[in-house]
């Protein structure tokens, strides 16, 4: 296909698509998907080679948010039957941390519900931060508190922090409709702030909430703009329990294309599969290594992941291998930016991490109008790791 030659030119130049060709992806018909996967692996590979990172996720307080989040197992009114506890203790979090690095993680995603940190949960964090750090050399720690008051981003950063994650999630024409309690605005805020600390930042998208390609789109050209170094795939995973229960709009075949899409527009980032691989790529889950850089290890922060031991077992039968602490995750060109500018001006994360629920599956319409089942046999709420006191998915 000319589209995909020339997307695999720009691809290894970094040059812009236009929104025209990314649409186009979006578009390309399951006899072509092959042949999309083929061409977005030639550009992950120039960059990335065939290494794949592990991220870990700990929840450090579940449940209870005020924010009204339309996809989130926590949001105000959620009635999703998930954890609940306050603020694990510094020692409880880097025990929890800990169990992800010995599976294999390379960065550590610190994560706590709600609008955003008070100067005290950021102490709070800080001090869990630095005993990660002073127990496991080499590994990476992102913080995801929410929105960020005016220094709370350099606090973080003095304490050890690599990353920042916040989302956009979805557009910023349709942000709205999924969350009132914040505006798209806030979001970007956040993550310049992230950025002017010395952070690296990490902000993705949500895909399957009803949103078009269109919305799909925007999102990922609005995070080439603000240029973050990591850019999670989430697939809305949908709660029993939540205003988006009903939206199974995922096809692993609509997954693979959304994150050849982002490949495209985002070259020579760090794109992370993200919650919801599990549910909606299911046994396509290793072709998607050929698009994306980065999964999460083990569970998410309110449902259970595949277990830590599949997905080695997962990245070894593709032909991959497990990026260490010893290699720079970036391509030199973006590291050496980094590194000289002491920001993530050009930077993760976990929204939709995971329903819950046992109703009957039924037939929705997917997003290429074919038929897909509602698969929340798949989702399993998490009850294990962190909040619990049974040994965590690593």
């Amino acid at each position: 296909m000319d589209l995909l030659n020339t997307l695999v030119d720009k691809g290894l130049r970094r040059e812009l698509p236009t929104r025209e060709e990314a649409l186009a992806v979006l578009a390309t018909s399951d006899d072509e998907l092959l042949d999309v996967v083929s061409a977005a692996g030639k550009v992950r590979r120039q960059w990335f080679g065939r290494r794949v990172k592990l991220n870990y996720l700990v929840n450090l307080k579940s449940g209870l948010c005020p924010e009204d989040c339309s996809y989130c197992s926590q949001r105000l009114g959620s009635t999703a039957g998930i954890l609940k506890y306050t603020w694990l203790k510094p020692d409880e979090a880097s025990q929890a941390a800990a169990a992800g690095v010995a599976g294999g993680a390379k960065r550590v995603c610190l994560v706590a519900s709600g609008r955003g940190p008070t100067d005290r949960d950021v102490d709070r964090v800080s001090q869990t931060i630095e005993a990660i750090k002073e127990q496991n050399e080499g590994v990476e720690v992102c913080a995801c508190l929410g929105l960020l008051s005016a220094g709370q981003a350099d606090k973080l950063r003095t304490a050890g922090a690599d990353a920042y994650n916040h989302n956009l999630n979805t557009s910023e024409g349709t942000y709205g409709e999924i969350t009132t309690t914040h505006t798209y605005a806030d979001r970007v805020d956040t993550v310049q702030q992230a950025q002017a600390a010395g952070l690296s930042a990490c902000s993705g998208l949500i895909a399957g909430m009803g949103e078009t390609d269109e919305d799909l789109v925007d999102v990922v050209y609005a995070l080439r703009d603000l240029d973050p170094d990591s850019v999670p795939v989430n697939f809305l995973i949908p709660f029993e329990g939540t205003p988006l229960a009903k939206e199974w709009n995922l096809t692993p075949q609509r997954c693979l294309r959304i994150l050849a899409m982002v490949r495209f527009v985002c070259p020579d980032v760090e794109v992370r599969i993200a919650g919801g691989r599990e549910v909606h790529l299911r046994t396509m889950q290793p072709l998607a290594l050929h698009l994306a850089n980065s999964i999460f290890l083990g569970d998410y922060l309110t449902s259970e992941g595949q277990a830590g031991k599949t997905d080695l077992e997962m990245i070894a039968d593709a032909g991959f291998e497990v990026e260490g602490t010893d290699t720079v995750t970036l391509p030199e060109h973006r590291a050496d930016a980094l590194a000289a500018a002491g920001c993530g001006s050009h930077g993760e994360g976990g929204g939709g991490c995971g329903p819950c629920g046992s109703s009957e599956p039924e037939p929705v319409v997917a997003a290429e109008g074919e038929t897909s089942e509602a698969r929340t046999d798949l989702v399993a709420v998490r009850r294990r790791g962190a909040g619990t006191d049974l040994a965590p998915n690593a």
